[in-house]
């Protein structure tokens, strides 16, 4: 099977990989969005399906409910180490906003909702090690630490290991290392990561460190320094993962403009007990596996909101916690309702935002929205969501008139209605076309009456990349009110137009 870099051309950072048998299990980042911490499933390493999640919510509390201008945004679950130890599932990650560590555990990876135990503390961008009976989380940046672990993991352990394993170079280093992989291979401990000067290329690369005592001295050594021609964007941060017949292979992302971080397979060589990434220093954009290639269920997918029962896809995320009894397929059967119980100022205040990643190198989203139910100051609609976010939808003013409107951030943070022309009617269709070929990273906003002859409204948003937000572009439904609560929304017919499905 011939494997097309990247693997993925949509937001899936941070990864880290296990093997359990034939089978490949992932975890990566998705921060303040709900379910959270995506575990997906491979048998070649190169088609992904998502199976479930570690968690349904990380606490109820003002910054995950969107409440007293509190928010998640730019923080939550991210760089999640993942492991599998003695029958067990293990996932760890803190959460900056909590000034917590999370373990999470489970029997079964491929059930949502895990067992956890809450540390005190960041132990920031954390790897699990186990070694000899004992478990160990290896964390920070620039300083690397190491601390030990209770036989049952739920905490640190009393009297145990707590100490710095060494300090990396901050002379011309942007980002000292951090993003650690921990592995104990054969007579050596290997610690990845990822590290960006500001000398050389000054992009970020790949970064190993090896000893053959846990608490010895280091070798350090760079693996990888490439962007594959992209804007010098160095792949980097990620996994070493073999196969069971000893093929090494290593998972990487790289930053890729608006649509988000995303994720490289690679092949790896050993030379002189290093492991070597790349083929002479580069990432292939194509290569050879030994695997047959693995059906998956697509990573994006259109719903027509017809479902006998209010379950949402795996595929599907909420902008935070989502609200109980205030969304429903089966209220109005065939339709996605959303309903508000609470006033917010703009679309990073409102709950019940639903959302999906985008994908590259071009993609499209459409949707039929029902009008009728909207209360006067409600707005509904398709958001480009991100810090600098674009949204088309209908409003409906103080004496119940509707229009159709383009609203975008303005660069004050401030929410503006660019474009808007009268709606008479109840029901509309609305798509925005993401291009993020090349960089161009540009949202385009539609709308239609009949769903077939559409219209453009307002300029392109030039998407941006920022870290408040800290994703990549997301495609959401929203229905929030300004100035009434309690109305509806009703959506149906949503659909993903990718670029293999479609000419744009």
């Amino acid at each position: 099977m011939i494997v097309k870099n990247p693997i993925i051309w949509a937001d899936f950072p941070d990864p880290d990989v296990i093997r359990i048998d034939d089978t490949y299990y992932m975890v990566c980042t998705t921060m303040f969005v709900m379910p959270g911490g995506p575990i997906l499933k491979s048998k070649d390493l190169y088609h992904w399906e998502l199976v479930s999640y570690i968690f349904e919510t990380i606490e109820e509390n003002d910054i995950y409910q969107l409440k007293n201008g509190k928010n998640a945004y730019g923080r939550g679950q991210w760089a999640t180490s993942l492991k599998y130890h003695k029958g067990t599932f293990y996932a760890c990650f803190m959460c900056h906003d909590m000034k917590k560590t999370y373990i999470y555990y489970t029997d079964n990876i491929e059930k949502t909702g895990w067992n956890r135990y809450v540390i005190e503390g960041s132990y920031h961008d954390m790897s699990f090690l186990f070694d000899e009976d004992k478990a160990y989380l290896i964390y920070g940046n620039g300083d690397i630490r190491i601390v030990e672990l209770r036989d049952d993991l739920s905490g640190i352990k009393e009297n145990g290991v707590d100490r710095l394993l060494f300090s990396t170079p901050s002379e011309n280093i942007r980002l000292r290392c951090e993003g650690c992989r921990a592995y104990k291979i054969n007579e050596y401990y290997y610690l990845m990561f990822i590290e960006w000067p500001a000398d050389g290329y000054g992009r970020r690369r790949v970064v190993c460190y090896r000893s053959r005592e846990l608490l010895g001295e280091y070798e350090r050594k760079i693996i990888l320094d490439d962007d594959m021609g992209y804007h010098n964007q160095g792949i980097a941060q990620g996994v070493l993962i073999d196969t069971s017949e000893g093929k090494w292979y290593s998972i990487l992302f790289q930053d890729h403009g608006a649509v988000g971080r995303i994720p490289y397979l690679i092949p790896v060589s050993w030379e002189n007990g290093w492991p070597v990434i790349g083929v002479d220093g580069k990432v292939p954009e194509s290569f050879e596996v030994p695997f047959e290639k693995y059906d998956t269920k697509p990573l994006i997918i259109s719903d027509s909101f017809n479902h006998p029962e209010d379950k949402l896809d795996l595929c599907w995320e909420w902008n935070h916690n989502p609200q109980v009894g205030c969304w429903s397929f089966t209220e109005r059967p065939g339709y996605l309702r959303l309903r508000s119980t609470s006033l917010a100022k703009d679309i990073l205040t409102a709950r019940n935002t639903l959302t999906q990643r985008t994908s590259g190198p071009r993609c499209a989203f459409t949707v039929e929205l029902d009008t009728e139910g909207m209360n006067p100051g409600d707005y509904a609609g398709l958001v480009a969501l991100q810090g600098n976010y674009g949204m088309i939808g209908v409003m409906a003013d103080e004496n119940g008139l509707k229009r159709v409107v383009v609203s975008k951030r303005d660069c004050e943070g401030n929410q503006k209605d660019e474009m808007y022309l009268p709606f008479p009617g109840t029901r509309i269709f609305l798509k925005i076309e993401f291009d993020f070929e090349d960089s161009i990273d540009t949202a385009s906003f539609y709308f239609s009456i009949d769903g077939s002859q559409w219209r453009p409204l307002g300029t392109n948003l030039k998407m941006t990349y920022t870290l408040d937000l800290f994703i990549g572009y997301r495609i959401g439904i929203f229905y929030y009110s300004q100035k009434q609560a309690g109305g509806v929304a009703d959506f149906r017919n949503f659909r993903y137009i990718s670029e293999e499905t479609a000419q744009f």
